[in-house]
């Protein structure tokens, strides 16, 4: 917050300070100190909806305000964690089918999805997108 007010990043300094007032009235309403888990998730809840105002934006025309959302964006998605690759993803989804294999004494069905989502959650959260990694899980219980 600093930097972009030495800078006169108006625009960074804008998002940063919603972000900042976000985290704090969940503090309060929560009455207790948020933990990185939860301050990612609010980060990440403000990203989407930065992304659903693009497309209403987008949708209706108005370019400018799209644009001043994508901004917002990309300001709140530089406090995410670094995202894993791919491959990464992969191999967080393996681990997490062969635990739940583990656990259950046998091999993984399409009815263990919830199970595995439910592992994945914590390890991914900020990290990964959740949707693509349950795509990635349903693939690999399908076939």
């Amino acid at each position: 917050m600093k930097a972009a007010l030495r800078n006169r990043e108006t625009e960074r300094l804008s998002t940063i300070r919603l972000l900042w007032a976000a985290v704090r009235q969940r503090e309060v309403d929560e009455r207790k100190e948020l933990v990185d888990g939860e301050i990612v998730a609010a980060i990440e809840r403000m990203i989407k909806q930065r992304r659903d105002s693009i497309a209403q934006f987008e949708q209706g025309g108005r370019l400018d305000l799209a644009g001043k959302e994508a901004r917002e964006r990309d300001v709140l998605q530089a406090y995410l964690p670094a995202a894993l690759t791919p491959a990464e993803i992969d191999s967080v989804v393996a681990g997490a089918l062969a635990e739940v294999a583990a656990a259950a004494g046998g091999p993984t069905t399409i009815a263990d999805l919830g199970k595995v989502m439910a592992l994945l959650k914590p390890r991914l959260a900020g990290r990964a997108d959740l949707g693509a990694a349950s795509g990635a899980v349903k693939a690999r219980l399908a076939g």
